[in-house]
């Protein structure tokens, strides 16, 4: 089965930390829900699997969209697709835009999960970060979706923002906890070159947390999210049993999945292709950058996905797929100083120890091939 992602890459306000493409040029919207709608149609045999199983709005902002225009992306799938076995359709929301009239139009289409951009329930933090919402808001918007029957809800928090400390985190965290959602998605604060924050730290104006201080902060909602009953999963996504993103799980589970519109990635196990057009190019015609993917890289992307989820890297698969020796090396390399206390060697899979996911990205380095 594959996945299909729209992105949606307008915004009202540009956040200071956020390096997704977008633009605040909302005039273009309409030109660019039609090219999306053209793009769609004639990319539709780029995957091998025509059987769709998830889709997924992500941006820029997604809520800017009328549901009817959201609808109108799904039932296009449907007609160019089999989506007899679709069982996910997510859309990413801000809190601000939720309103009572919204929620209900919302209800009436396929979209069955939500995924709010909340990132913080301390008003100065969100202030920091340039969000156009108040901690209130979001907590509304949440009990709107919920009292109008959405029971697949995730929230996005983010951690290790200089000048908010543990105090501020556990109080958002317990917040929502209290909340009653299904999923939380939290990311560790990264400075982009392209970011606000990337250029006041170019200026000396900004800088990041030390590495004591995100250890603690990491550590902090780890063990707040599996005290209150949260599976972590994935690097970044912590879910209750039984709500883990289909979509995202996809990407990491190495399915084909097609994307649409600018700033979007596609990918059908052969070839990973992109489109960074600037909204006013792509609206005059879809250009593609892409790279056939070689043993080498698919091999590299499977120890990169693999390792950042729970279950691990499967010896046996790199054995089947890529050979002895790659499992040989893998296994050699894995035992080696500096890398043999973070990784767990369980029956057959490598895995990246819970308490050690902050250093994820050293380990799948160390581990690829060249």
């Amino acid at each position: 089965m594959a996945a299909i992602y729209f992105h949606i890459p307008f915004c009202k306000r540009l956040c200071g930390y956020c390096d997704f493409y977008r633009s605040v040029k909302l005039k273009y919207m309409p030109q660019v829900v039609e090219a999306m709608h053209a793009e769609l149609a004639a990319q539709a045999d780029f995957l091998h699997d025509k059987t769709i199983r998830t889709i997924y709005f992500g941006g820029g902002t997604p809520s800017l969209l009328a549901p009817s225009e959201i609808e109108g992306f799904i039932e296009k799938v449907r007609s160019l697709f089999d989506c007899s076995q679709l069982e996910e359709v997510t859309v990413e929301v801000n809190p601000d835009d939720i309103t009572a009239e919204y929620v209900a139009e919302l209800r009436k289409t396929s979209v069955n999960r939500i995924s709010m951009g909340v990132q913080s329930l301390d008003d100065r933090c969100l202030q920091f970060m340039g969000r156009r919402h108040s901690a209130q808001q979001a907590v509304d918007a949440v009990q709107m979706l919920q009292g109008a029957g959405y029971d697949n809800i995730s929230v996005d928090v983010i951690f290790g923002i200089p000048g908010f400390g543990l105090t501020e985190l556990d109080d958002t965290l317990q917040k929502i906890l209290a909340m009653g959602v299904q999923h939380i998605s939290a990311y560790h604060l990264t400075i982009e070159e392209n970011t606000r924050f990337g250029r006041m730290m170019a200026k000396g104006e900004f800088c990041e947390i030390d590495e004591c201080s995100s250890v603690s902060h990491f550590s902090w909602v780890h063990n707040a999210l599996v005290a209150g009953g949260f599976e972590h999963y994935e690097v970044s996504n912590y879910a209750l049993k039984g709500y883990r993103s289909k979509h995202n799980s996809s990407y990491w589970q190495g399915v084909e999945y097609l994307g649409v519109g600018p700033g979007a990635h596609s990918f059908n196990g052969e070839v990973r292709r992109w489109c960074n057009q600037p909204i006013e190019e792509y609206i005059g015609g879809v250009e593609y950058g892409s790279e056939e993917l070689s043993q080498t890289n698919k091999l590299n992307e499977y120890v990169m996905t693999s390792l950042r989820c729970a279950e691990g890297l499967s010896l046996a698969k790199v054995e089947r797929d890529f050979g002895t020796k790659e499992r040989a090396r893998l296994e050699r390399e894995a035992s080696a100083d500096g890398l043999r206390s973070l990784l767990i060697n369980d029956n057959g899979y490598l895995r990246i120890a819970p308490e050690n996911m902050l250093l994820s990205d050293f380990v799948i380095e160390a581990l690829m091939a060249f």
